[in-house]
């Protein structure tokens, strides 16, 4: 019984994971690391994760991204592409995590 009493406490006070902000990239890519310049101050709000689509693995994004990088997808839906665009990253984020929290 106290175990249970235990894991409950454990489970109300963990963290909501962050959101994960997938950037679809490739080497060089002087957009891409525009991008990530620009999304430092957010870092804190997501987890990025970055996919390197020149490589075999991911030949489906390389064939679907390869003239439109940087893209982004947040939590595995499109987001962006091209420039990150702040008010839309923040009002998904808000919306992401807004939902997560209720």
């Amino acid at each position: 019984m106290l175990l249970s009493g235990v894991a409950r406490a454990v489970r109300h006070c963990s963290r909501t994971p962050l959101p994960v902000l997938t950037l679809f990239t490739k080497d060089p890519c002087p957009l891409c690391d525009e991008a990530k310049e620009a999304l430092e101050p957010y870092k804190h709000r997501f987890e990025l994760q970055e996919v390197d689509i020149t490589r075999p693995e991911n030949r489906v994004w390389f064939d679907r991204y390869r003239y439109d990088i940087p893209v982004f997808h947040l939590n595995g839906q499109f987001l962006m592409m091209h420039r990150v665009n702040l008010a839309l990253l923040e009002r998904r984020l808000d919306k992401t995590t807004g939902a997560a929290q209720q």
